[in-house]
């Protein structure tokens, strides 16, 4: 059976548009994400629309031809002609874009990006994931003139597009706004929407599947094979395999409720503190990860006491997340997802509600710190999920996985440092209530925060 070939729309389609407005080929434009996010398909449906023509070099699978063309890329003329014969188009001054696809690949033309948008002939959008272009850029001159942006996986507001829903998002905000309930039955069939989300995840090849077939099992196998090719990254950049590990290890680390990732627990004995900091930066770099860093000293300049050796990790989609979780069953059953799905199965899963939260929070554009402090007794630890600067202000953020409403830890916090604190939020699986000053959202509100 044939399915549909299907574009989804991306709020960052936006900011391609603006970036042609605005710098109008004074920059090229850099799209940097994890692999598999939509990053080309993206770059290729904003040429088809906002121009005349285009050309998209895919340097992953490109033909010889192509590298004659680099190889002689000073000489702009005969390297746009030559480009221009080898894909059978025609490039028009100002009219045309030409999209660079992996870029990291090709560092020769990236260097020479410089002298393309000087040029000024053609716009030109180039696509990778950082971490690969990082990788690649030893030797060469990166140039400044580029515009560069961030791609994540699909948020929910974009999941419910590709379900054909352009209502419930907007509906949400207007109840965040007004700071009122939708009751009870309302808000639990809101929930088991969003738990759908959870689960399928905003890789487009996996909604993709979802829609095509709508079989979590299918979706399932997909996102096994995204997650190999991402330990397949890993291990090109650290071929001792424990970036792979540690990776793997993300939804065990988080289910451990310990107030850090443990690496030795994954590695065994303790490593170098400085190769252990160039590999986590070479993860962070990935995107496949979202790191949550501890904040010794909570201010509204948080990146100022942001500790380097305490960290949370969390995984960049959260439906890969929860694949990654049952990992050592084959295909994670039908049955496993229906019980995800109806909030049934027996294990705790706030985990998966801090991984769901602090990808929204990234997508955002938020960079994600938390703090914790030892109790009274010395034998536990008081822990804030999450905490955000907003204005001058901090926003401390509590996540639980029912509709559990004790806060111990956030009025511990906001007594510590109440002459910082501002909105304050519980995100928990119940309707949204207030609590004194203390505002309790039900998960898919965290959107809004």
């Amino acid at each position: 059976m044939e399915y549909p070939d299907r574009v989804f729309k991306r709020k960052i389609y936006e900011k391609l548009v603006d970036w042609k407005r605005s710098k109008d080929g004074s920059t090229a434009l850099l799209i940097r994400g994890a692999r598999r996010v939509g990053k080309s398909t993206i770059a290729e449906e904003f040429a088809k629309r906002e121009y005349t023509s285009y050309i998209k070099v895919d340097f992953a699978d490109a033909p010889d031809a192509v590298w004659e063309a680099v190889a002689h890329i000073a000489d702009r003329d005969q390297f746009f002609l030559q480009l221009q014969f080898i894909y059978n188009v025609r490039l028009e001054p100002r009219k045309s874009v030409i999209i660079f696809d992996e870029i990291q690949k090709a560092p020769k033309v990236r260097e020479a990006i410089k002298y393309l948008v000087k040029d000024h002939r053609y716009d030109y959008i180039e696509t990778g994931s950082l971490l690969s272009i990082k990788k690649n850029t030893q030797g060469i001159v990166i140039p400044s003139e580029e515009t560069r942006i961030d791609m994540f996986p699909m948020d929910y507001e974009e999941f419910r597009w590709a379900l054909g829903d352009t209502a419930t998002v907007p509906l949400l905000k207007q109840t965040f706004d007004d700071k009122k309930g939708v009751g009870d039955a309302t808000c639990r069939k809101l929930l088991r929407d969003f738990r759908l989300y959870m689960l399928v995840g905003g890789m487009p090849q996996a909604v993709n599947a979802y829609l095509d077939t709508q079989n979590l099992s299918v979706v399932d196998s997909v996102k096994r094979e995204i997650i190999e090719l991402y330990g397949d990254d890993f291990r090109k950049i650290d071929p001792t395999g424990r970036a792979t590990r540690l990776f793997m290890a993300a939804p065990s680390q988080l289910t451990g409720n310990a107030t850090r990732y443990q690496v030795t627990s994954v590695l065994g004995r303790s490593q170098e503190e400085a190769d252990m900091n160039e590999l986590i930066q070479d993860m962070e770099d990935s995107m496949a990860v979202n790191f949550s860093y501890h904040a010794d000293n909570p201010s509204v300049g948080l990146s100022q006491h942001k500790n380097m050796q305490q960290y949370k990790m969390f995984v960049g989609d959260t439906g890969l997340f929860v694949t990654m979780a049952f990992w050592d069953n084959e295909v994670t059953e039908n049955i496993i997802y229906q019980k995800l799905l109806s909030d049934k199965l027996a294990s705790d899963l706030g985990y998966v509600y801090e991984n769901v939260i602090a990808q929204m929070l990234r997508a955002k554009g938020d960079k994600l710190y938390y703090h914790t402090w030892p109790t009274p007794s010395g034998k536990h630890n008081y822990e804030i999920d999450f905490l955000l600067s907003r204005g001058f202000k901090l926003c401390p953020i509590e996540v639980k996985s029912s509709g559990y409403k004790a806060h111990v830890s956030m009025d511990e916090f906001c007594k510590k440092f109440s002459q910082q604190i501002g909105s304050k939020y519980l995100v928990y699986t119940k309707d949204l209530r207030k609590d004194e000053d203390l505002w309790l959202i039900p998960v898919y509100l965290t959107l809004f925060v």
